[in-house]
């Protein structure tokens, strides 16, 4: 079981782009594709706010994905706060800015998420919180 562990503590340290690598790698490896299988499809589908009740509205959503959708005028700058706000490295950093729109930061608190939309907007990107 450590080793389960193991594998699960290094995946929750990785970044998007990392998990993304991962991801490739594992499918190029393994000659496997990821997919949900047809018959969970619907239910996922439906899901959201399947049960008609409008409590799930009244809660207030707790985690955000920032979303990079344009890195505006100034990308080298943009490039500079995405490297601060995920630790990636400049090649990395400028692959996620060149290829938007990319997520940034993934279920980030509502502080993080606004801290991280506010910083690339100021460098000249524009950022959509979902």
């Amino acid at each position: 079981m450590s080793k389960v562990d193991e594998v699960l503590d290094s995946i929750g340290s990785m970044t998007v782009l990392e998990l993304s690598e991962l991801k490739e790698a594992f499918k190029e490896r393994f000659n496997v594709e990821a997919a949900a299988p047809a018959a969970a499809m619907p239910m996922m589908m439906a899901a959201p706010g399947a049960d008609g009740g409008g409590d799930d509205a009244a809660e207030e959503q707790s985690e955000f994905d920032v979303i990079l959708t344009s890195a505006g005028e100034k990308k080298i700058q943009v490039i500079k706060e995405v490297r601060t706000l995920t630790n990636l490295g400049l090649k990395d950093a400028k692959e996620l800015v060149d290829n938007a729109p990319n997520p940034v930061l993934e279920k980030a608190s509502k502080e993080d998420a606004d801290k991280a939309k506010e910083l690339i907007e100021a460098a000249g990107g524009a950022v959509e919180l979902k």
